[in-house]
């Protein structure tokens, strides 16, 4: 009986230690056809079975069969628009966001798995340009560039059905500073908190709020900012636990200090030990109860088992966005690229 015990005890130690948490060396994407040439900057992951995905071209691709088959299910006469967030309640009911000046910042709001849809913001502000939007429940934020050097927000209680300004003490804007409309990720919620990601500026910041977006209070990055960089995307795990990439969009292939972590909730960061080293505009928590999340963007994917200390490539494939639900991971992209990584 000793004996059996170790041997027992040695095969789960080869299993951890080789594969992390039963995985192989590392993981691997597996691409999915979805018969669509759009870029798919707006990803949503529901389950192992249900996805969603936006992108160019009024595009909104949803699967229900874990990415076998796929249906394009945008809103009509959408086509000149950039759908680049979306988010998903469940198989039926999403909110997908369209970027840019004007009126083409818009929201469209579906209960019937994209069957029908309905138009419930339009922006009016020639101005304002919307970047991402985020749900907690029925609570929903929408954030824009700043105007007149302050971040435009908007809210909704109804789960996007109605939306309206909020007037909230959001710190003043930087010269230059802004959100990237990257990945659907410059704006995350966890419950009554929210945090915003930016750059543009002399430095990248974190600006965090725990009611909903009443107020807020903001931290310095030290991911590097300028004109094409800064932070791209943001992962909570929960109230805590914090991830943020970036890099410079149009310098890809290098992004020296692209990975930082906050554990009190975005008040500070540090860089990762190890990072990435190229510029990534996804991440994404596996779950949020473990320490393992992926990076993706246009050079490659990452993979971090120890909450962001240190990250490891294991992909070097082309992908915008990254999301994770139960049993499952997702990444989108040019082309119409979407690929799936199941967690059992």
């Amino acid at each position: 009986m000793r004996n059996r015990i170790v041997a027992i005890a040695l095969g789960l130690a080869v299993v951890l230690g080789a594969g992390g948490f039963g995985w192989p060396p590392a993981p691997s994407w597996k691409l999915l056809d979805t018969g669509s040439t759009a870029r798919l900057r707006g990803l949503a992951a529901v389950s192992e079975r249900v996805a969603w995905a936006s992108g160019t071209g009024g595009t909104v691709l949803r699967t229900v069969d874990g990415g076998r088959t796929w249906r394009s299910v945008g809103p009509p006469d959408t086509a000149d628009l950039q759908f680049r967030d979306i988010e998903a309640f469940d198989a039926e009911h999403a909110a997908v966001l369209s970027i840019g000046n004007g009126d083409a910042s818009r929201v469209y709001l579906t209960a019937d798995g994209g069957r029908t849809w309905t138009e419930t913001f339009r922006n009016t502000d020639p101005a304002a340009f919307y970047d991402c939007f985020a749900f907690s429940g029925r609570h929903g934020l929408a954030l824009g560039d700043p105007v007149n050097g302050r971040f435009q927000l908007l809210s909704t209680a109804d789960g996007g059905r109605h939306w309206a300004p909020l007037n909230a003490d959001l710190p003043p804007a930087l010269d230059g500073e802004f959100a990237f409309a990257a990945s659907g990720t410059c704006l995350v919620t966890a419950g009554p908190d929210a945090w915003i990601a930016t750059g543009g500026g002399a430095v990248s910041r974190v600006l965090h709020s725990a009611d909903f977006g009443r107020h807020w209070s903001v931290a310095a990055s030290p991911i590097p900012s300028g004109p094409t960089a800064g932070i791209f995307s943001l992962a909570f795990r929960d109230r805590a636990h914090g991830l943020a990439v970036g890099g410079d969009f149009a310098a890809p292939a290098t992004a020296p200090s692209g990975a930082a972590t906050s554990r009190d909730g975005g008040r500070t960061w540090a860089v990762a030990r190890t990072v990435p080293g190229e510029y990534r505009s996804g991440v994404a928590w596996r779950s949020s109860h473990d320490d393992i999340a992926f990076a993706v963007g246009p050079t490659g994917s990452d993979w971090t088992r120890d909450g962001g200390r240190t990250w490891a490539r294991f992909d070097t494939g082309s992908f915008d966005s990254v999301a994770c639900a139960a049993g499952a991971c997702w990444a989108s992209g040019e082309a119409g690229r979407i690929a799936v990584l199941r967690l059992r």
